[in-house]
């Protein structure tokens, strides 16, 4: 007698959904103590909406980019016209100069920052090119002292600029030198968007970069944030060994070749990041 088999297919793996990353104000919201003040999270978010691609917004543009309530966002915006630091036109606000008092404070009691303007006048005296000094902020580098030569890129570059880290030659230096833990971080959070089409956006192999940057004590980033930019960075080391800045030098791609940037930019640099390293603790 022959007895019938069924056949049992294979338990189907349940499917992961993905997860996306919180908007700004489900991060805030997500703030648990007491003693954080959700109102000034949300006015200081307001402001970051702002950038050089987009100083005028409406309302409903920062509720859409920050997750806000318009109803929040429009309590803000306000409030910091009552206060001087924001206007408006028909619908539409922008910030207005008296900001730039809210990051001076910052930028000129910085040690680094004050006293870093002469050697970075130097270094570009001597290239030829503008020299830029910034520091890691979160996600993105944040230009604490610039010397510019000529205008290279699209992009308005001055101090209090800010820029993704992993696609430019400043922030690949900082992140190369991050603990493991803070580097894991960073890349488990980070949204990699291509620039252009040589933006590395696979987290494994901006890694391997990393990691190469970290070996040879350099970065070199050829035309991964705008077509026709290439640049050069260094680390700027504290007195105890720790990375707290970078320093570099941009250049047009059609001008200046990479092998260049190695054998006459790179020395120039390591000089001015020494000199700038007994500025730090």
């Amino acid at each position: 007698m022959q007895v019938a088999t069924q056949t049992v297919a294979p338990p189907v793996p349940a499917v992961r959904p993905e997860t996306r990353p919180l908007t700004i104000a489900e991060e805030i919201e997500a703030m648990t103590d007491p003693s954080f003040m959700t109102s000034l999270a949300r006015g200081l978010a307001v402001l970051r909406a702002f950038s050089d691609q987009r100083r005028s917004l409406t309302i409903a543009q920062i509720s859409h980019k920050t997750g806000i309530p318009r109803a929040a966002v429009r309590r803000c915006l306000y409030t910091l016209k009552q206060l001087g630091y924001a206007e408006s036109e028909q619908n539409n606000f922008s910030l207005k100069p008296k900001i730039l008092s809210l990051g001076y404070s910052y930028l000129s009691s910085t040690p680094l920052t004050v006293s870093a303007q002469p050697c970075l006048n130097a270094i570009s005296r001597s290239l030829n090119e503008s020299c830029s000094l910034a520091v890691l902020d979160n996600s993105e580098v944040l230009y604490v002292a610039r010397s510019a030569t000529s205008r290279i890129m699209s992009i308005a570059l001055n101090t209090g600029s800010r820029l993704p880290a992993y696609c430019t030659s400043l922030g690949r230096v900082i992140l190369a030198n991050l603990p493991e833990e803070a580097l894991n971080a960073y890349l488990d959070n980070v949204k990699l968007r291509a620039y252009t089409e040589r933006t590395v956006v696979s987290v494994e192999r901006l890694r391997e970069i990393l990691a190469e940057v970290k070996r040879s004590g350099f970065a070199i980033v050829e035309e991964e944030l705008e077509v026709g930019l290439r640049s050069i960075a260094v680390p700027v080391h504290g007195a105890t060994g720790n990375v707290h800045a970078a320093l570099n030098v941009g250049a047009q791609a059609t001008r200046v070749s990479s092998r260049q940037l190695e054998d006459d930019f790179l020395p120039v640099l390591l000089k001015g990041a020494q000199e700038l390293s007994v500025l730090l603790p």
